[in-house]
């Protein structure tokens, strides 16, 4: 009798042993599905939330994959990797950020990039033709229209479309439509000397 009751025992143990086994293989498989699952998903969409977004830059096609919320300049500079554009206040108050988008100045701190799909943006790097300077950048070294050079690209850009837009004649006049770029060195006369520099030439 107890002979039987220990075989009985032995054969129990053996059959929850084997179920146990199986349920361990099961639920091993079954994560291991998830997860595969769960990664192919997300190969899918590698970076959720964000969009294509084609961007033409100093002539050149850029394709980003970005948040709808990126402003142009950090797409310009983390981006894209144009650094000349520079990040001051990031209120659009300094002018440090200035770009030219279809040739009208625009603080790129202030618009997002998703909004200038469709447009020619020409950066601080993209107003010299190779190696040949673009006149007001020979212009700011001709009248040492910087210091630091921090505010520079965007005093540029702003002024290449000041010329362009033929608005400011008297010294008066380009220091008040350039009153949207702050230069902390407090370089001013030197610039609007440049400005003109280049107006002449162009008179």
């Amino acid at each position: 009798m107890k002979l039987r009751l220990k075989r009985r025992r032995f054969g129990q143990i053996v059959i929850i042993s084997a179920v146990v086994s199986a349920i361990a293989n099961f639920t091993k498989e079954t994560f291991a599905k998830m997860i595969s699952n769960t990664s192919t998903s997300v190969a899918a969409t590698p970076n959720p939330g964000t969009m294509n977004v084609k961007l033409r830059v100093n002539n050149s096609q850029h394709t980003l994959q970005i948040e709808p919320r990126v402003s142009l300049l950090d797409a310009l500079r983390e981006y894209i990797g144009l650094t000349g554009t520079k990040k001051g206040c990031d209120h659009g108050q300094c002018g440090a950020c200035t770009v030219l988008i279809d040739g009208r100045r625009v603080n790129s701190c202030l618009t997002l990039a998703v909004m200038q799909e469709g447009t020619e943006i020409t950066t601080i790097e993209g107003l010299a033709k190779g190696d040949e300077l673009h006149p007001m950048q020979a212009a700011f070294i001709k009248h040492d229209g910087f210091q630091c050079g921090y505010c520079t690209p965007g005093q540029i850009c702003s002024a290449v479309a000041l010329v362009s837009e033929g608005h400011a004649k008297t010294d008066g006049e380009v220091r008040e439509l350039m009153s949207g770029n702050i230069c902390r060195c407090g370089a001013y006369p030197n610039i609007v000397a440049a400005i003109q520099d280049v107006q002449g030439q162009k008179s």
